[in-house]
């Protein structure tokens, strides 16, 4: 039908910890939502998978974006952009990207995840 009914997973170090409504029929989504979590003072990546919502079989990955404990340490106030996503599957082709904010609040003992997943394209 040339449109996809997507949603988002926000994983830390592969743990799902926030799944977003899913838009249906559509190929630019717009979420708006924000989210607040712990976050563990060891993690090592956030990693934000789009899906395809599929009723009649398993739910198609369309890609993802990988954000690194370095990368973030690389933008002190939080990092706000879009992103292009990249294949979880080497044998299919990826294009879009995700309109994202993320940022890091509290101090070493006791942080926090900010995560604005805001849309797609």
């Amino acid at each position: 039908t040339g449109s996809s009914d997507p949603y988002c997973i926000v994983k830390i170090d592969d743990e799902a910890i926030i799944r977003t409504a899913t838009v249906w029929k559509t190929l630019s989504p717009f979420w708006g939502e924000e989210y607040e979590v712990h976050l563990q003072p060891t993690f090592h990546s956030i990693s934000i998978y789009v899906m395809d919502e599929d009723a009649l079989s398993r739910d198609d990955v369309i890609g993802k974006v990988c954000i690194t404990r370095d990368m973030l340490a690389e933008h002190p106030k939080g990092y706000s952009g879009w992103v292009s996503l990249s294949e979880v599957d080497p044998d299919e082709e990826v294009q879009g990207e995700i309109h994202l904010r993320v940022e890091v609040l509290g101090s070493q003992g006791s942080r926090r995840l900010r995560c604005t997943v805001l849309e797609a394209r």
